[in-house]
């Protein structure tokens, strides 16, 4: 070998090591480059989720009292279906129409009761907590009592009979 050789190995071999110490510092540096996508939402997914309308189509669908504007009834028997000893079809159709209707009647009297309440401080006052407190000198402490469907004070002979309407 002549030396003008080993001086073009040498200086190869030097170039080859510089561009290896390039390439993998450049590896674990972060890259900068000026069309970024983002990844980042716009509003936050709480955000996104509160202002979904679920109920869109129908608003007053989920209201209480809207049952009866649904499209909801009675299934019919098959042959298939079940009927309880002791009854024929008629019978059963019959006696499962009575209980849907005193369902519906049941549903409808809470449905006429819903939104009326009583005003707390209307009570307050009456009860007379923001004047003085003789209503804690009451039997109840100023609690006002629930009517019961039975008679808990009956006389000895006549216990727990439930009250005529």
């Amino acid at each position: 070998r002549t030396p003008q050789s080993n001086k073009f190995t040498v200086k190869m071999k030097v170039i080859a090591l510089f561009i290896a110490l390039v390439v993998s510092a450049q590896a674990f540096s972060p890259s900068v480059s000026n069309s970024r996508s983002s990844t980042a939402l716009n509003e936050s997914l709480f955000t996104r989720i509160a202002k979904m309308d679920l109920w869109a189509p129908v608003k007053d669908s989920n209201d209480y009292g809207a049952r009866s504007k649904k499209k909801v009834g009675l299934g019919s028997l098959s042959g298939k279906s079940y009927i309880p000893d002791g009854l024929n079809k008629s019978q059963y159709e019959s006696l499962r129409k009575q209980e849907a209707a005193k369902k519906a009647a049941n549903y409808d009297r809470n449905v006429k009761k819903a939104g009326k309440f009583l005003d707390y401080t209307l009570f307050y006052k009456q009860r007379g907590t923001d004047t003085g407190s003789d209503w804690k000198k009451s039997v109840t402490l100023g609690h006002r009592m629930a009517k019961t469907k039975y008679d808990w004070q009956g006389s000895s002979d006549k216990k727990f009979i439930k009250k005529p309407n």
